[in-house]
């Protein structure tokens, strides 16, 4: 059964049975707690934990997922994977264990066709229940394990629902590993399919990590998991997951690149499998938005790219090879996920770019590990410092494997226990700062958690209406909740109705008032959303005293939010301007709206030319002066993406969403606030355009009154330049050109004359010298020359004094210091440096100094001491000279 017809008898499955299909989240979650979608009930966490309402009691969809928590297995496996399509169905509140143990056991057996003496089943140590499903189900006791917390319990991670597990195993037989059932060899006895049974309420945990179980749910849950990849092999008879048909094609690029088939076991079957696994991470990532960065999601798409291509050139394969096998990806799979064939440009471009610059740190890393090697040896170690190992893989991008590889064929080991060490304090260090902040940021979440749990949802009215009548339905102080708060009082409000816009989408929140009594007055500082659905307004409390309860008149700052709105707008005609311009890939990877500026990142991988920074710029003015209507609707997703709408990396939407257009250019999903017509964005102005990472451009403009703000202040500066130069503005630039020419010219000239001028000085100084034995010595306080100038004249009176053995010091106070040259000529280099030559004059004067060979300086903050310093320069001076 192909892969295709996999997911469609799942979806048809579960849509028959009354769940509705949700379309999978991107891979970038809305979800500070998580660094990449790694499970299908992410986008369900809020209803899971009560947070939001779900719109319907049971639903099916099927989720891309990265875990990288298993990435040493790839290939020495036959079941791990860095990405995976996760099929689930849940339940919120509606059905529970007997109907999930049912539903899974027909479809696998009846279904997918799964013989059933091959299924094994795994329950938690203490779930009497799943067992007598199990066995009433028909699967006898002999092919079902209890396993403990560690395999079949789950939890979010936060207080919550949590409950038992259990999974369903496939027996693969015996060619595959051992006997015993799953909990004895889970190669042979793979795990394809997850219950997770949501039973429990999960408490705040203590100091020590423990996490009490506060009692039963008032509502159960059901999260399941069936891994599309471990299924595919089975129903398709092949050995690993590289095998299926979602693989296949990228195994076969592989081995072209290679010019040999991959072997069935050993090292070489290992390369050709994570080559061909990671490449299909890589496609889904960059598609999603996840682009090459030093540290976060960024970080593990490099670490993705960097294993795949090391493990490329194990195989022999020097020329590139990701833009190859990322490309078989994208063919094999763009029918079912279309956004892979969307973003094919960007894929391309960013392996690229990635391989070439990797190229690089392969070849500068081997050059200094190979410097380090021959140290090694030198020093008759057998072992590679753990220090070295750490300085190539941090500072270099140099990975440890191939340190180590290259270390033993060299016939040494690396010390890995030190360079574990030395990650282990980089990553203390890391979290050591942020630790308090994330620590207070998860117990202001809890808080949040318990308040949305017992409060209605605030209902927004800020699209049509900037004031409204509003009740406080919750007061929170410090992150606690509160009932009262005291003039001059920093709270959180929580209100029943607000025109209040929660910052989202790059749009910073709205801010006003609250008026609730004559004498009772709150300053609104920001909005925001602390869940998700939970709207929380920041506040001063400028007057009177504020209760739960109260109600008042809610004011949103008008001329604010029309700066907002003129941005927001302005970010959207921006964003389908540069991608007409520059291409498809160069799409909108972040934003920041404020009052009449804004901040816009977007995927590209060059520094943008003036010519096209002037070019984006007279289109979007173009069409803003085109005055293009903008008009909000709503659609279900599946209708908004078929109309074209785009939708931004790592926003997440409902299934109903609202689509802004912007005449007929622009048409994304938003949930901003803008402007009615476009002319209301008023001047738009580009401030500057800079890398902010790898294949990571930003720019940074204005709008409205900041655009009109900006030109006054450039219109009195060209006027304050033009009164200074005598001539109108218009002729400012010609004329500033001619004057910075002759400027340069005379500034030229002085230098020639200052340089001869050196000469001629240079030359009346040597005539001073005086002879010291075979040889002659020159020191001497001089002034009007510059600190630059004293070496350079020390260094031409030494010159005039060749050949033979000679010194020369000068010594000049300027701006109240000291100041020394001192130089030799190359046949006194044996008894030491310049520098040394006036080592003790230096101290005397406060200072010190350095130069390498023959010319040195020095510097004190003592010039009164100068006479001193040069009795002293001049007798260190006469005993070198002496010593000839």
């Amino acid at each position: 059964m192909r892969s295709t017809q996999i997911r469609s008898t799942f979806l048809d499955f579960f849509t028959s049975r009354g769940h509705h299909q949700v379309a999978s989240s991107p891979l970038v979650p809305d979800d500070p707690t998580l660094l990449l979608a790694n499970a299908g009930m992410n986008q369900f966490k809020p209803y899971f934990l009560g947070e939001t309402n779900p719109p319907f009691p049971r639903a099916t969809s099927i989720q891309k997922c990265a875990r990288t928590s298993d990435i040493d297995n790839v290939g020495r496996t036959n079941r791990h994977a860095t990405f995976f399509e996760m099929m689930g169905n849940f339940s919120f509140g509606d059905y529970f264990k007997e109907e999930a143990c049912a539903f899974a056991w027909e479809l696998l057996t009846e279904g997918y066709g799964l013989e059933k003496d091959k299924l094994w089943i795994t329950v938690f140590e203490n779930d009497d229940e799943a067992e007598r499903i199990w066995r009433r189900i028909g699967v006898p006791a002999s092919r079902i394990q209890r396993l403990g917390m560690e395999d079949n319990y789950w939890s979010m991670g936060v207080p919550g629902p949590c409950g038992p597990c259990s999974e369903i195993n496939y027996d693969r037989g015996p060619a595959f590993g051992k006997d015993g059932g799953p909990a004895v060899d889970g190669e042979r006895y793979v795990e394809i399919w997850n219950l997770v049974f949501m039973q429990f309420q999960r408490g705040k945990g203590d100091k020590k990590g423990n996490f009490p179980i506060l009692g039963p749910l008032a509502r159960t849950g059901v999260d399941t998991g069936l891994g599309l990849d471990r299924l595919a092999a089975i129903l398709q008879d092949v050995p690993n997951v590289c095998t299926t048909d979602l693989l296949l094609p990228t195994l076969h690029a592989v081995q072209d690149l290679a010019g040999r088939e991959a072997p069935a076991e050993g090292e070489e079957k290992v390369s050709f499998q994570v080559v061909t696994e990671h490449a299909r991470s890589i496609a889904y990532l960059i598609a999603d938005g996840v682009l090459p960065a030093k540290d976060g999601r960024g970080y593990v798409l490099r670490r993705l790219m960097r294993r795949a291509v090391r493990h490329a050139r194990l195989l022999g394969i020097e020329g590139p090879v990701l833009p190859a096998v990322t490309a078989s990806v994208i063919s094999n799979l763009q029918a079912v996920w279309p956004e892979l064939s969307s973003q094919a440009a960007l894929i391309e471009q960013v392996v690229t770019a990635e391989e070439e610059s990797f190229g690089r740190t392969l070849a500068q890393g081997t050059r200094l590990l190979d410097a380090a090697i021959a140290r090694t040896r030198e020093s008759r170690s057998a072992a590679l410092p753990g220090e070295t190992a750490f300085e190539l893989a941090d500072t270099y991008g140099f990975p440890l494997e191939l340190t180590v590889e290259a270390a033993h064929d060299a016939g040494l080991t690396v010390d890995e226990d030190r360079f574990a060490a030395l990650l282990d304090e980089q990553k203390k260090r890391a979290k050591a700062g942020g630790k308090a902040k994330t620590a207070e940021a998860l117990r202001k979440l809890d808080t949040y958690r318990e308040l949305s749990a017992t409060l209605p949802r605030t209902d927004f009215l800020g699209y049509e209406h900037l004031d409204a009548e509003a009740t406080i339905t919750g007061l929170l102080s410090g992150g606690t909740v509160v009932t009262s708060a005291d003039e001059g009082s920093e709270i959180e409000l929580v209100l029943d109705r607000s025109p209040f816009y929660a910052e989202a989408g790059g749009q910073i929140g709205d801010t006003g008032t609250l008026t609730l009594t004559d004498s009772t007055r709150l300053q609104i500082t920001d909005t925001r959303y602390g869940l998700e659905g939970f709207r929380v307004h920041s506040a001063r409390v400028l007057e009177g005293d504020v209760r739960t309860g109260m109600s008042g008149e809610a004011r949103v700052d008008a001329a604010r939010r029309a700066g907002l709105m003129r941005s927001h707008s302005a970010t959207h005609i921006l964003h389908a301007v540069v991608m007409t311009i520059l291409g498809a890939h160069a799409r909108q990877q972040g934003s920041l709206v404020e009052p009449d500026r804004l901040r816009f990142d977007f995927a590209h991988f060059a520094a943008l030319t003036p010519d096209q920074l002037t070019t984006i710029e007279q289109a979007v003015n173009g069409h803003v002066l085109d005055d293009p209507a903008v008009r909000a609707w709503y659609a279900d997703r599946v209708e908004a993406e078929a109309a074209g709408a785009i939708a931004l990396f790592g926003e997440k939407y409902g299934e109903t969403v609202r689509i802004v257009d912007i005449g007929n250019f622009s048409r994304e999903l938003c949930g901003g606030t803008h402007v009615a017509h476009g002319s209301q964005v008023g001047a738009f102005r580009l401030l500057s355009e800079s890398s902010i990472g790898s294949n990571l451009r930003r720019v940074e403009a204005l709008t409205g009154h900041g655009t009109l703000r900006h030109q006054d202040t450039e219109r009195r500066l060209l006027g304050e330049l033009a009164a200074q130069l005598g001539i109108r503005p218009a002729q400012a630039l010609d004329t500033l050109r001619k004057r910075l020419t002759a400027l340069a010219d005379a500034q030229a000239e002085l230098a020639r004359l200052r340089t001869a001028d050196l000469r001629t000085q240079a030359q009346a100084l040597a005539g001073t010298v005086r002879p010291v034995g075979s040889g002659r010595l020159l020191v001497q306080k001089i002034a009007d020359v510059s600190p630059d100038e004293l070496r350079q004249l020390a260094s031409q009176v030494l010159n005039h004094l060749s050949p033979g053995p000679a010194v020369v010091i000068l010594a000049l106070e300027h701006e109240s210091k000291a100041l020394l040259a001192a130089a030799i000529t190359t046949d006194l280099l044996d008894h030491g440096p310049a520098a040394q030559l006036i080592a003790r004059a230096a101290g005397t004067v406060g200072g010190g100094g350095g130069g390498k060979g023959a010319l040195a300086s020095a510097g004190g903050r003592h010039p009164q001491h100068i006479d001193q310093a040069l009795t002293e320069a001049t007798e260190d001076a006469i005993h070198l000279l002496g010593s000839r």
